[in-house]
């Protein structure tokens, strides 16, 4: 049973996959050559599904850190003979810089030992099992290391040391002294294909720095956030490009699937996709702890997906593949256990046929903040927009299933109705760059102030003293603190003000993290604190002027993220250990949002 806290896991990056290496330095989880490839390695899902183990044998203590401004892993480990470094990474193409960052890949991850002090003697075990764990493959002894074959993948595992095979695994003993250095690399191709090359210790080492370097000009480039908190923003700006497809531009939610909301729960999903909704969050995120043109690319990926659907009419599709596929049909993996026995794992998102009116703006708010930006985008996206405003002020009225993709009956959520709200805000305000006529633009004003209305008379409980998660119940949802973010309301209106206060009262737990809601939406089982949602509060009570209240809110957040400064999406309130898929590009989102936001809210102090 695989059963390490995510805590414990580092993330590797090459903008086209990742990989997840415990602290005990094992890779067990690594899809190639896409984010949402099968895996080669899934021990995160299952003791069987495969890994690559690379540590000292016996006993000995590890201290890591990413090498400053990269996803270059370095782990020291310190046992009683002597002390070594082990650096991992996925290799970036060589010349790889600044915007070009991921522009191609060798899909080859690195891992490398170097002796400080003394000796150290090290273990590896290579056990790759394709198609998350189905495939046993067939590993073949070589010149420079082993070969494997699958399914429909081919590794290569290129070795300076003898290794020994045996039930399609290849292990070896290592002696490190100090000053001396070993690299190992894991190339990977499609069956059909060329073995790859042999790559060399030499070749591993030129790699490694080829890709710190690359890592480095990138965070130069990109990085110029000097408000509090600046290296947790720093690190969540690297997350984010690192969970971004560089081939589309494309951000993926998270680069793993069926990570549990509750240990032992069924509320397990994939998050190897792109969505829609994180559009807005996202691209704000990339214009404090990035740049613009990361943003634009991500907008004119969603802009070409998205397209289609809105030319014949149809529903915006709330999440695509990093390629721009439609279709993601959800099914099971019944031979893997799950992360400490929490099944069903599962590939594939069953969202991508549930209606979310909330898209619409979304995508409309992003193209506001990109709007110096998105003109060179030109028709594309003008008829995308214009027709996104469109899709907003005739299905507004309509229920749906809301932001948190609820999967009961539709209802008329009160977050959808805001979204729609201001996807119709933002038109008007493009209208000129949208080259909308008279009559459409009264068209959206018309049904802006009517969706204004029905939120603010339908969308209010006296009871609950707070906006609430559908018109006309009393259910206290952490969405209701988004009005005062997308400037539906002001945070210092006393409606708003009175909602931020009932969320902070009523939706949080002892650690001062927040749930998204308290109420059964038709699934078994419950969820940790969402940590999202507790960094929502922070920016709420930073605009409302509470910058006390933002700080200590934003903190019980951040103080879950792990030594690498990396979060899940939820939080267990119990224990304080983190939950869902790791590390969740959602919370990277809602710390460097808030994080600006108290920023700016003390400067104007």
């Amino acid at each position: 049973m695989s059963s390490l806290p995510l805590a414990e896991y580092a993330l590797l990056s090459d903008c086209h996959s990742a990989a997840l290496v415990s602290r005990a330095g094992s890779v067990d989880w690594l899809c190639l050559p896409r984010f949402d490839s099968p895996a080669v390695f899934g021990r995160l899902l299952d003791e069987a599904a495969g890994r690559w183990s690379l540590r000292p044998v016996g006993e000995a203590t590890a201290a890591r850190g990413y090498a400053d401004g990269t996803l270059v892993l370095e782990t020291r480990w310190a046992c009683g003979g002597g002390e070594a470094v082990v650096t991992d990474a996925l290799a970036m193409a060589v010349g790889d810089r600044g915007h070009e960052l991921g522009s191609a890949s060798p899909h080859a991850l690195l891992r490398h030992v170097r002796g400080v002090r003394g000796e150290v003697d090290l273990e590896l075990e290579f056990a790759p099992r394709p198609e998350y764990g189905v495939v046993l493959p067939l590993i073949v002894e070589g010149d420079g290391g082993v070969v494997g074959r699958g399914g429909a993948a081919l590794v290569r595992l290129c070795s300076p040391v003898p290794l020994e095979v045996a039930d399609s695994t290849a292990r070896a003993r290592l002696r490190v002294r100090a000053g001396e250095s070993v690299g190992f690399a894991l190339r990977f191709a499609a069956s059909i294909e060329p073995v790859p090359e042999l790559w060399t210790p030499e070749d591993v080492e030129r790699r490694l720095r080829e890709t710190a370097a690359a890592w480095r000009s990138w965070s130069r480039m990109h990085q110029a956030y000097q408000g509090p908190w600046k290296e947790l923003v720093h690190g969540s700006g690297r997350v984010l490009q690192a969970l971004t497809y560089a081939t589309t531009g494309a951000i993926v939610a998270a680069p793993t699937t069926s990570l549990p909301e509750r240990v032992g729960g069924v509320r397990n999903w994939d998050y190897r996709y792109c969505w829609v909704r994180d559009a807005s969050l996202t691209l704000r995120a990339l214009w404090v702890a990035a740049c613009p043109d990361e943003a634009t690319r991500f907008f004119d990926f969603l802009a070409r997906a998205a397209l289609p659907q809105v030319r014949s009419g149809t529903d915006l599709q709330v999440v695509f593949g990093i390629g721009g596929e439609h279709d993601l049909t959800e099914r099971e993996l019944p031979h893997l256990s799950g992360w400490r026995r929490s099944r069903p794992v599962r590939i594939g998102n069953g969202a991508w046929v549930q209606r979310q009116l909330d898209v619409y703006g979304e995508l409309l708010d992003a193209a506001w903040m990109l709007r110096d930006q998105i003109s060179a985008l030109g028709d594309v996206a003008r008829e995308l927009l214009a027709a996104a405003a469109d899709g907003a002020a005739a299905r507004w009225p309509e229920p749906d299933h809301g932001i948190w993709e609820i999967r009961g009956e539709p209802q008329h959520f009160v977050h959808s109705k805001l979204m729609c709200w201001v996807a119709l805000d933002r038109a008007i305000r493009m209208a000129d760059f949208l080259r909308a006529d008279a009559a459409r633009v009264e068209r959206w004003r018309a049904e802006a102030g009517a969706v204004r209305r029905a939120i603010l008379e339908r969308g209010w409980s006296d009871a609950a003293g707070a906006f609430v998660q559908s018109f006309g119940g009393d259910i206290l949802d952490a969405s209701a603190l988004v009005p005062a973010l997308v400037g539906f309301l002001p945070a210092g209106d006393p409606r708003m003000r009175s909602t931020i206060e009932a969320v902070a009262a009523r939706l949080t737990d002892d650690r001062g993290l927040v749930y998204r809601y308290r109420a059964p939406d038709g699934l078994a089982g419950g969820e940790g604190a969402f940590l999202l949602c507790t960094f929502w509060l922070a920016e709420a009570w930073a605009l409302a002027g509470e910058t006390a209240r933002a700080r200590a809110t934003f903190e019980a957040a951040a103080a879950h993220a792990n030594d690498l400064g990396l979060l899940a999406e939820e939080v267990d309130s119990a224990s304080g250990e983190l939950l869902g898929n790791f590390p969740q590009a959602f919370s990277h989102i809602g710390l460097v949002n808030a994080a600006w936001a108290i920023s700016q809210a003390e400067t104007a102090r």
